[in-house]
C-alpha cells in the first residue's frame, strides 16, 4: 500500500466577503494549490467538494462539487461531495488518501469552500446549526449537559447574546461541567484566546489580525457563560484546497516540499454514559491516530485543533494527550501551547481569530502545517517542527462532538 504526500496546498484569505460567490473562493484556493504542487489540472485524477452551507443557503444542492469545479476545467474524473459538518474537508482528505492508497488514482485534489456571509439571511445562517445536531433529540442531549452543571454557581450578572449559534450554548455547557470537575477558570479560556488572537497577527490570511489581551477577552460581549465574543469564533467565509499524490507519482512534482501523511483517523463516539466534558471521541480518534503513525504525544512539534471557542481548545489539547485530563487550563496558561512554548497549538490564530469557514477548515488546518514542517510559515514559524497534528471536530451528538479527525503529517 503505497505512502501519501501532501503536495500542493492554498486557501483564501478568511473574513466576510459578501460580493464573492462559493465559485470565487474555490477557484483562488484551487488555483494556489496548484500553482503551489506545480501541478496542472489535467494531473488531477479524482477531486473531493467539502461544503455544509451551500444547499441551506443558495439551494444549490447535490452536485456542488461539480458546479465548482468543471468551470476550473476539472471534467472527465469523479468529483465527490462530502459533508461531514466542521470535519467536512478533513472527510474529504481522509477519503482522497483511502482512494490513492487503494491504487484507484495517483492525484487528488480535497477543496473545502464555505460562503457563510449573506446579510439577508443571518437568521437562516444561526438556524442552520441545528442541522448538525439530532434535529429529534438534540436540545435533549444538550438539556443533559446543561444540566450537568448546575452544580457551578453562575454570576448573577451572567448574560447571553440574543442571536447566536447553539453550538456556543453547547461549548458553554460542556465548559462548566469542566469547570465543576477540574476547578478550570474563565481566566484560564480567556488566556487561550488572547494567545490565538496574539498569534493571528502572524496569518495576513487571517480574519482578525489585531491581539487582544487577557483583560479585553475578559470584558467582551457575553455570548454564553462563561463565554465571551473573543471566546467564539466568528462567521467566516473561505476555502482551502490541498492536493495529494502516491509516493510513486512524487517524482513527477518533486520530493523537496512534499508532507507525508502519517496517520488519518476519522470516528463518531460511542455510548456515553456521562455527560459533558469526557473527550471520548477525540481522544479516540486521537489514540488511533498515534497507533497509525507509530508515534506519540511527545513526538509532536505544532498542533491545529478545533477552538470553535476557546474552551474547544482546551478540550482538544487534553484529548491529544498534550497534558493531562483536567489541566488544559493550567497548561494553556502557563503558556506551553504558545509561540515558543513546550508544544504551539493553533499558530495560524485558530478558528477563534484565523476565522472558521465551516467545510473548509479542516483543509485550511492542513495548510497551516504544511507551511509550518516545510519551514515556510515565517514570523510564526516554529523552530525545528518535524512531525505535526491536526484535531478536527464536527456537529454535536449526546455531549460531545458527533465526529472527530486527527491528522498527523512528517517533514
Amino acid at each position: 500500500m503505497t505512502d501519501v504526500y501532501i503536495i500542493g496546498v492554498g486557501t483564501t484569505p478568511l473574513g466576510k466577503f459578501i460580493e464573492k460567490s462559493v465559485k470565487d473562493l474555490t477557484a483562488t484556493a484551487v488555483g494556489a494549490a496548484l500553482a503551489d504542487a506545480n501541478c496542472a489540472v489535467g494531473d488531477i485524477a479524482a477531486a473531493w467538494f467539502c461544503n455544509t452551507r451551500q444547499g441551506i443557503m443558495e439551494g444549490q444542492h447535490g452536485i456542488r462539487g461539480q458546479v465548482a469545479l468543471r468551470p476550473l476545467g476539472l471534467s472527465g474524473i469523479p468529483i465527490f461531495n462530502t459533508d461531514n459538518a466542521c470535519a467536512s474537508s478533513t472527510a474529504g482528505f481522509n477519503l482522497a488518501c483511502a482512494y490513492i492508497r487503494s491504487g484507484a488514482a495517483d492525484v487528488a485534489l480535497v477543496v473545502g469552500a464555505e460562503k457563510m456571509n449573506f446579510p439577508e439571511k443571518r437568521h437562516e445562517m444561526f438556524q442552520a446549526f441545528k442541522g448538525s445536531m439530532d434535529v429529534n433529540l438534540g436540545m435533549e442531549q444538550l438539556q443533559r449537559v446543561i444540566d450537568a452543571s448546575k452544580d457551578l454557581p453562575m454570576p448573577a450578572d451572567a448574560a447571553q447574546a440574543p442571536q447566536r449559534s447553539i453550538f456556543m450554548d453547547s461549548y458553554a455547557a460542556q465548559a462548566r461541567v469542566h469547570m465543576q470537575r477540574y476547578g478550570t477558570t474563565q481566566h484560564q479560556l480567556a488566556e487561550i484566546a488572547s494567545k490565538n488572537h496574539w498569534h493571528s497577527q502572524f496569518n495576513p490570511n487571517a480574519q482578525y489580525q489585531t491581539p487582544i489581551s487577557v483583560g479585553e477577552v475578559m470584558a467582551d460581549k457575553p455570548i454564553a457563560w462563561p463565554l465571551t465574543r473573543s471566546m467564539c469564533a466568528p462567521i467566516s467565509d473561505g476555502a482551502g484546497a490541498v492536493i495529494l499524490c502516491s509516493q510513486g507519482a512524487l517524482g513527477r512534482f518533486g520530493r523537496g516540499r512534499a508532507i507525508r501523511v502519517l496517520a488519518s483517523q476519522i470516528t463518531t463516539g460511542e455510548p456515553n454514559d456521562s455527560r459533558g466534558d469526557d473527550g471520548k471521541v477525540g481522544g479516540l480518534a486521537a489514540r488511533r491516530a498515534y497507533e497509525e503513525a507509530g508515534l506519540g504525544p511527545t513526538d509532536l512539534s505544532v498542533c491545529e485543533v478545533h477552538d470553535a471557542t476557546a474552551f474547544g481548545e482546551l478540550k482538544q489539547i487534553e484529548n491529544l494527550g498534550l497534558c493531562p485530563a483536567g489541566e488544559g487550563g493550567r497548561f494553556a496558561a502557563e503558556g506551553h501551547t504558545r509561540l515558543g512554548g513546550r508544544i504551539p497549538v493553533n499558530t495560524s490564530g485558530g478558528l477563534l481569530s484565523k476565522g472558521h469557514p465551516i467545510g473548509a477548515t479542516g483543509a485550511i488546518q492542513l495548510h497551516e502545517l504544511v507551511m509550518q514542517l516545510r519551514g515556510e510559515a515565517g514570523a510564526r514559524q516554529v523552530e525545528g517542527a518535524r512531525v505535526a497534528a491536526a484535531e478536527n471536530g464536527g456537529g454535536f451528538y449526546d455531549g460531545e462532538e458527533a465526529i472527530a479527525a486527527v491528522t498527523i503529517l512528517g517533514r
